[in-house]
């Protein structure tokens, strides 16, 4: 007997490949199937809405929900751009409540979810969603966690201790850098309000270009320093991702969903914490 785990908006299954590591069997939730390459989904898949799910099917047959709702609107409204500042405007238009309630209408599904099936959730977001759906309860870097996050919890390195150069805790332990993107581009291209470009994982045509590449090894073992894991995805194999790139073109799709995707120490981390003791010694 494994312990059974729902997730939810579950993406390329960042949750669910540290849940399989540490024993768990995974039921994933989607709207579609994200498959890129060698990139899929690791376990069972469903193709649905979560907002049409009930979740007293699951009482009593799983023993934790997690769940990563859609972030591009949280993230886009925490910009300090005149549109995003217009957008955040118009949802909290208080003539117009219904618009915080379609805003955050997936977040909540989950939420309700839990409630229903009597389960335990751990809910992951971006920073910026927390002056809509309320104060995170843990940051992993930027990864944002809300619902019933263990209280011990995997610390991660400040800003001035990562420009210091700092690596190790004290006792000789490795830091979590937890940063989603160490304060560049995603896409190489420098969006407005960025003060400092070409912090990115690039390909060959942007040297090709002139652009700066990132120091080599920065990027190694993003799913230990809590970045956003589209380090490996920009490399020399793949399509480069820059203005020429589409926002709804499947480079740009592929390459989100590698960026979204939970750091595989976090989601472990999760996983041992809530791995239920069914008898002594079963679970170790």
């Amino acid at each position: 007997m494994k312990p059974l785990a729902v997730d939810l908006c579950a993406g390329l299954g960042g949750w669910t490949d540290g849940l399989l590591v540490e024993g768990w069997d995974v039921v994933g939730f989607d709207i579609e199937r994200h498959q890129y390459g060698a990139h899929k989904y690791p376990s069972q898949l469903v193709l649905q809405d979560i907002r049409t799910i009930n979740g007293r099917q699951f009482k009593g047959k799983i023993s934790l929900i997690v769940a990563s709702p859609p972030c591009q609107k949280y993230s886009y409204m925490a910009m300090p751009w005149s549109k995003a500042k217009a957008l955040a405007a118009w949802y909290r238009d208080q003539e117009h409540p219904e618009r915080i309630v379609e805003l955050n209408e997936l977040f909540n599904a989950c939420q309700r979810i839990a409630k229903e099936a009597e389960c335990p959730i751990v809910i992951e977001n971006v920073r910026g969603a927390q002056p809509w759906v309320g104060r995170a309860k843990w940051m992993f870097g930027s990864f944002a966690l809300w619902g019933d996050v263990p209280a011990l919890m995997p610390v991660t390195t400040s800003r001035r201790a990562m420009k210091q150069g700092i690596t190790h805790r004290p006792d000789g332990s490795t830091n979590f850098h937890g940063r989603k993107n160490s304060g560049g581009s995603w896409f190489n291209i420098g969006g407005p309000g960025q003060k400092e470009t070409g912090k990115n994982p690039v390909h060959e045509l942007a040297g090709m270009k002139g652009i700066p590449h990132r120091p080599i090894g920065h990027w190694t073992n993003p799913e230990e320093n809590g970045t956003k894991q589209g380090g490996d995805w920009f490399n020399n194999s793949q399509p480069f991702i820059s203005r020429l790139t589409g926002s709804k073109s499947p480079a740009r799709k592929a390459a989100s969903a590698m960026i979204a995707k939970i750091p595989l120490v976090l989601a472990r981390h999760i996983a041992r914490c809530w791995k239920p003791r069914i008898e002594a010694g079963q679970w170790g």
